[in-house]
């Protein structure tokens, strides 16, 4: 899910979700920009992804790589994966990490 139907993802947006899948094949995975929110912040008018208004993200993802893992440790995991994106410019990268698939999803 990207921050509009109108607006195509960015090159960022493109590599958290091509990353996020290789890493973790999940069954579930929400990515929405939420750059526009922050366009006060610094990390928004200056750095690498300013121009392009790729700097704060919310992620959703469920998978089974997480299905042992404290909350911390899958947060680890993600933030690992995107390691090249902070990097280059990722500022702020909100998680909701589950275990397996969803709730609503699991039958």
């Amino acid at each position: 899910m990207s921050q509009s139907p109108s607006i195509p993802p960015g090159p960022v947006e493109q590599s958290i979700r091509a990353k996020l899948t290789a890493s973790f094949s999940p069954g579930l995975l929400e990515i929405r920009n939420d750059s526009h929110k922050h366009r006060h912040h610094t990390a928004m008018r200056t750095g690498d992804n300013a121009a392009n208004g790729e700097t704060h993200f919310f992620v959703r993802i469920a998978a089974d790589a997480f299905r042992s893992k404290s909350p911390i440790e899958r947060h680890r995991m993600v933030n690992g994966v995107l390691e090249e994106e902070f990097k280059n410019g990722l500022h702020s990268l909100s998680l909701k990490v589950e275990r397996g698939l969803p709730k609503e999803k699991a039958n």
